[in-house]
């Protein structure tokens, strides 16, 4: 769910009339189960969910409930049409592959973009296109040029096109023959759009005139890629047994909220779930932070930071014309919503059901965007570890304290690091921006607390297992300083029967569990009284990870193993398959900053001759070789 900045206009207070610019949807399927083991080919859409999402160009939340529901096990993509209508707006009917999709998963499937075809795939036949470094603008239907007499009849009713009557009461009239060519022609006359202009060999500029709703052309191209970027998502959960689809779009108008949910049922009948989030920013501080993050995007990317942003509050503008919030139709018509006021200062709900809905509201509520930093580690050496033995309760070795030593001087620096680069940043954040300036204001910095020394200081908190090993790691911090919890959630996985056991002794004695284990290392439970498996981990952390993201304070969690892979798993993005597998060895000290277009990731390893924690230069966490 992107976020929904609603944009202030230049001459409106903040406590006046706000319009959002973007929207976003997230269609899911209903009856959702609870169920956290490995997803299944579900039967139709069981357990879909679509959510559009509206908010301004500015806006920060679309990845964040895409990491938690994944990380839960119910695969989520996010589907931005602004990928696709900047491939467009360039003429170029080719979508070249992105280096990072946006959902943070390699497409499984090529995407390409067609301004004309509605298909999802755009062009599905392009020998002729292989190999051209430039391809020149065009109508293109599978892949091959039409000429202009035959344009009206191959062109798909455009998405603005919609019978406002069709609606009414919340209900959806049947779809008229769509095939039909007089239909086709009436649908481009009513959008007044030339075909010749669309045959046009030109780029469009991509500024604020683009996203005015006077031009026509390039309201065209919106609506088209709008459509395709849906049918793709539809597609995911229809076809590809995905459950959750996240439609990161600008979808702030009433016209285009009703086409989407025309599509959807048009496609999937009223059983796929549709949750509109709306994100609205009253605070005035806050949405400059947006603009000026808004500048390092690609639409303003290497552009005169003051032009940029001056650019960009006109596209507000432009959005401001047509805007229509989410609340009054979606109530009349039942349909669930959700407003986040402020990026979480404030929340609205309506009609929320089922377990993915609920899940979603339930993570937005705890959701932030403070400047904060997240450290996971594991516990020093201890002398199980020696032995080769997994579980147990076992004290720190030698090695294990200088460690834990290390651990604490080495976070108390890295404090200090970040409060003076805080201090920095505030004083290079200049309004308005100079050339070269991109740095946002931080309207959280100014809330925390000033130590003795004036400097102002963020809380920094220390979570540990209540294991020994755990818990004498985190031994050497001072609780003056540091705010020191222990819970039960960081436990290690428990092996249940074959706790204090090595693997070797695991594959003689009990060749049946370990071969079961090999087979699908995820979901296996240890036998015997209180055995896990790391879908239980997953489980029990479900609390640990809504908190952290909660919280405005830096938190270093000293886990074991299961723990950090499952935690490391949830931040970076990853893959169900890979987390019972990850490298995590013993030594390690991840840190993950959290920012509005994904996370920060950095890795240091401990080393025993310095006795110091060293930056490991482009880590990449992956698979144990063992």
């Amino acid at each position: 769910m992107s976020s929904y900045t609603a944009t202030v206009s230049e001459d409106l207070r903040a406590s006046e009339h706000v319009q959002p610019i973007k929207e976003n949807i997230m269609p899911h399927s209903r009856g959702s189960s609870a169920n956290l083991g490995p997803p299944q080919p579900p039967p139709k859409y069981r357990s879909s969910i679509g959510t559009a999402l509206t908010d301004t160009p500015a806006t920060t939340a679309p990845n964040s409930p895409r990491m938690y529901l994944n990380w839960l096990q119910h695969d989520t993509r996010i589907f931005n049409v602004g990928e696709r209508r900047r491939v467009a707006a360039r003429g170029s009917s080719r979508q070249p592959t992105p280096a990072k999709p946006t959902n943070g998963f390699r497409r499984d499937f090529d995407f390409r973009s067609s301004l004309i075809t509605g298909s999802l795939n755009g062009i599905l036949k392009q020998k002729s296109l292989l190999g051209s470094p430039t391809l020149a603008p065009g109508i293109l239907v599978n892949g091959h040029d039409v000429d202009q007499e035959s344009t009206n009849d191959l062109l798909p009713p455009p998405a603005v096109d919609t019978d406002e009557s069709a609606f009414s009461d919340g209900q959806i009239a049947p779809p008229d023959d769509t095939d039909s060519p007089l239909r086709k022609r009436r649908s481009v006359e009513a959008l007044r759009v030339d075909t010749h202009d669309l045959l046009e060999p030109e780029v469009l500029e991509q500024t604020a005139d683009f996203f005015d709703p006077e031009n026509t052309k390039a309201a065209y191209i919106r609506e088209q890629v709008a459509q395709e970027t849906l049918d793709e998502l539809l597609d995911y959960i229809l076809e590809q047994g995905g459950s959750v689809g996240i439609f990161d779009a600008t979808n702030s108008t009433l016209k285009r909220r009703q086409m989407i949910m025309k599509r959807i049922r048009d496609r999937a009948g009223p059983e796929l779930g549709v949750l509109f989030l709306e994100s609205i920013c009253f605070d005035e501080q806050l949405l400059e932070s947006n603009m000026r993050l808004k500048l390092s995007g690609p639409d303003y990317r290497d552009q005169n930071p003051v032009a940029a942003l001056a650019d960009f509050k006109k596209r507000r503008s432009m959005y401001q014309k047509t805007y229509v919030p989410v609340g009054e139709y979606e109530e009349r018509n039942n349909q669930p919503y959700v407003q986040m006021i402020d990026v979480g200062r404030k929340i609205v709900s309506h009609r929320i059901q089922g377990f993915l809905s609920a899940q979603t509201v339930y993570y937005l509520l705890n959701f932030n965007l403070s400047p904060r930093q997240i450290w996971i580690t594991r516990h020093g050496e201890s002398l199980d570890n020696l032995n080769g033995k997994i579980g147990g309760d076992s004290d720190l070795s030698a090695k294990g304290e200088a460690y834990a030593k290390a651990l604490t001087m080495f976070m108390q620096h890295e404090r200090r690091v970040w409060d003076v680069r805080q201090v920095d940043k505030a004083r290079l954040t200049h309004f308005p921006p100079i050339p070269g300036d991109v740095t946002p204001p931080n309207p959280d910095y100014s809330h925390h607390g000033e130590g003795s020394d004036g400097q102002t200081h963020s809380s920094f908190c220390v979570w540990t297992s209540m294991l020994k090993r755990s818990i004498q790691t985190a031994q050497y911090f001072d609780e003056e300083e540091f705010e020191i919890k222990q819970m039960r959630m960081l436990d290690e996985l428990n092996a249940g029967a074959m706790e204090g056991m090595t693997y070797e002794e695991i594959k003689i004695k009990h060749k049946h569990e370990y071969e079961q284990r090999k087979k699908d290392k995820i979901a296996y439970r240890y036998p015997g009284a209180g055995g896990e498996s790391y879908l239980d981990i997953i489980n029990r952390l479900r609390a640990v990870i809504v908190e952290v993201e909660r919280m405005t304070d830096h938190v270093l969690l000293v886990g074991h193993r299961s723990v950090a892979r499952v935690l490391l798993a949830y931040f970076k993005g990853l893959k169900h398959e890979d987390i019972a597998d990850l490298d995590v060895p013993l030594g390690m000290l991840y840190m993950l900053e959290p920012k509005p277009y994904g996370v920060d990731f950095k890795a240091y390893r401990y080393s025993p001759e310095t006795d110091w924690f060293h930056l490991v230069p482009n880590y990449e966490l992956r698979r144990a070789t063992s």
